[in-house]
């Protein structure tokens, strides 16, 4: 294999070389404009005999305006320019004529640089043909690695097919389990529906009666008290009919005692006028007038006490008549009350026949298992039809259960391929990385080697490997060389290999993708199966929200019951909503104060550096506050010093004169 590499690498150089020179030349090419350099030259040919045109005019000029000893002296130079610039007319004439020339001859030779783009991307197909042999010698091996594996593979299904044998009597046994405890549940269930349908019953007829009985009582209470407000309204207008024949009495003393002062009157203007002889009759008069008096007094005083009798009795009758009117308005009230809860209950139990309705629609349409067993079924009661719907249930859920298991089992085992698959991916890497490294050594090698005639320096051969040294040595010679016929036979060999390892690296890309579908399927399988669970276990927990049944419950139940719950709690989603809302109308520097927040909190090295973080930065803050203040208080008391040392230097070498003059 290693003479091979070294074959081929001898047949990408020359194809190597040859590219690099076809993309030269087409470089070359590409950047060759003949049109463009024509165009130019025509321009610059214009351009000169414009230009000699006006150097003829100015020299004819020159040659007026000037005097004659300035024109000799300037002729020969003049002519010398003139033959320097003539020769280089000349030459550039001819310059051009055989660019010209050259021009013609190619300016119908096609343009040569899609040739070599077409070359150029032969020469990369034949580059990637290459590469494609390369790496289908690659697959090759990797094949055999494959097969050695599934081999492996196929050793380990005697231990497979044993545990699968315990898995199913495991799987015998609970399934034997969860059939008992099934039953009881259902027996459970059942007592606990008989029950509570008889307690319903007894409590909607105590309801009837009690209501009859509350309108009995309604209805007595309003004859009660329809009589007291009759007797009252009688009281009220014998109460005002006594009061009037009080006034009536009251008036008429009034106008008794207005007749005796106007017969007192009368009496004594007679006994002004008549003194003595009318003293008989004034008497008379008087005790006549008097007994009368009396009489309407003690009248008026009767009827008085009478109506403070009939005040007393008023007052004691209203008394009476207001405590029962609260007495009566209170039980009404109270029954009023009593009468709207059982109105509000009977209301709530007003369902009751469509509640029946709907359960009969349900037992018809969850407890059906067939067609033909419709009319058996409806004759069945409800407990009946709830044990075998459990039953079905529990069956179902035992064999998605033992569905769920297999597909654990068989993700597991996929899951271990997978890793295996990856090491071995993995370690066909590093090999890969070690080949191409092997071949690039190899590649300078040959790149380095030429014969001895031509003085070739021999590279250091420590750092390549024996296998490469060995190919090299058989690839120049140093070892006898294959025959011809040998060598086509061995490239028919490694044609029809490559043959055969191209049809299994085929079969073995379609198992492949068949191995994926069959995961996707399984997936979705496992998918679909939790959300029938999760349903399975919404209607467990509506059959077993009767009271009376059992708080055990086992894991998968419990699984199932977190996530039943978290679906269905509307605050969590809110509460996710909310959150998600407050996250995005937060600023930018909210978000990144935020998020780093959470970095340090949820790292422990995070939340480590932090804090030492903080902490060196307070200390450097107190050191570099510390050292301020003492260079502060050091540069104050250098200048305190300076100050007392200045004056104790003045007062102690100097008077105050001399003072007083350098002060000044």
């Amino acid at each position: 294999e290693t003479g091979m590499g070294i074959r081929r690498l001898d047949e990408a150089w020359p194809q190597s070389v040859g590219r690099a020179c076809t993309s030269a030349s087409r470089s070359c090419w590409k950047i060759i404009e003949l049109d463009a350099t024509a165009t130019v030259l025509a321009n610059r040919q214009d351009e000169s005999e414009q230009s000699r045109k006006k150097l003829i005019e100015q020299s004819r000029e020159f040659k007026k305006n000037t005097p004659e000893d300035l024109r000799k002296q300037v002729a020969p130079l003049l002519k010398s320019f003139q033959g320097e610039i003539d020769a280089l007319g000349k030459r550039s004439k001819e310059a051009e004529a055989a660019f010209l020339n050259v021009y013609k001859r190619l300016i119908d030779v096609p343009d040569p640089v899609p040739a070599l783009d077409l070359g150029q991307q032969l020469q990369l197909k034949v580059q990637r043909m290459h590469d494609i042999e390369t790496e289908n010698q690659k697959l090759r091996e990797t094949l055999e690695e494959y097969n050695k594996e599934f081999a492996e593979v196929k050793n380990q299904e005697v231990t497979i097919k044993a545990l699968k044998e315990k898995i199913r009597e495991y799987e015998q046994t609970l399934k034997n389990q969860a059939e008992n405890i099934a039953l009881e549940k259902e027996q459970k269930l059942q007592n606990d529906f008989a029950e509570k349908e008889r307690k319903l019953q007894e409590t909607q007829m105590s309801t009837a009666s009690k209501l009859e009985e509350a309108e009995h009582k309604v209805q007595a209470l309003q004859t009660a008290l329809e009589k007291t407000r009759t007797e009252l309204f009688d009281l009220k207008t014998k109460y005002d009919e006594e009061t009037t024949r009080a006034e009536v009495a009251q008036r008429e003393a009034e106008t008794l005692r207005e007749q005796l002062s106007s017969a007192n009157k009368s009496l004594q203007l007679a006994t002004q006028i008549q003194k003595a002889p009318d003293v008989a009759i004034e008497v008379l008069t008087r005790s006549s007038l008097e007994v009368e008096l009396a009489a309407k007094e003690r009248e008026i005083a009767q009827l008085v006490e009478d109506v403070q009798r009939l005040q007393g009795s008023l007052t004691k009758l209203r008394e009476n008549s207001s405590s029962q009117i609260s007495q009566l308005e209170q039980q009404l009230t109270a029954k009023n009350s009593t009468l709207k809860q059982l109105e509000e209950k009977l209301k709530g139990q007003a369902d009751y026949e469509e509640v029946k309705k709907e359960l009969n629609i349900l037992k018809s349409m969850e407890f059906a298992p067939s067609e033909s067993s419709g009319a058996q079924d409806a004759s069945k009661p409800l407990e009946v039809l709830l044990l075998e719907k459990n039953r079905s249930l529990q069956s179902e859920n035992a064999t998605l259960r033992i569905t769920n298991s297999d597909l654990s089992v068989r993700c597991a085992e996929l899951q271990i391929q997978l890793t295996e698959a990856v090491s071995t991916l993995a370690g066909q890497k590093e090999l890969i990385a070690k080949l191409e490294h092997d071949l690039s050594t190899i590649q300078a090698l040959t790149a380095v080697h030429r014969p001895d005639a031509e003085g070739a320096a021999i590279p250091s051969l420590e750092k390549i490997p024996e296998p490469i040294k060995e190919a090299t040595a058989l690839f120049y010679g140093e070892s006898t060389s294959f025959p011809e016929g040998q060598v086509d036979s061995l490239l028919s060999i490694i044609s029809s290999q490559r043959e055969r390892f191209r049809a299994r690296n085929q079969e073995l890309e379609g198992e492949n993708r068949m191995m994926q579908h069959t995961v996707h399927a399984l997936q979705s399988e496992l998918d679909n199966l939790r959300a029938d669970n999760i349903k399975l276990y919404e209607k467990i927990k509506f059959l077993q929200s009767y009271p009376g049944r059992g708080s055990s419950r086992d894991d998968t139940e419990q699984r199932y019951s977190s996530q039943y719950e978290e679906r269905l709690d509307p605050f969590s989603s809110f509460s996710r909503k909310e959150r998600q809302r407050k996250y995005l109308s937060l600023s930018p520097w909210d978000k990144a104060t935020l998020s780093m927040g959470r970095l340090i909190l949820s790292n422990k090295t995070a939340r480590t550096v932090a804090f030492f973080y903080t902490l060196f930065l307070h200390c450097l803050v107190f050191l570099v506050l510390y050292k301020t203040a003492w260079s502060e208080s050091v540069g104050r008391d250098c200048v305190a010093y300076c100050a007392k040392k200045y004056a104790d230097h003045i007062h102690k070498f100097h008077k105050d004169g001399d003072a007083g003059d350098m002060l000044q």
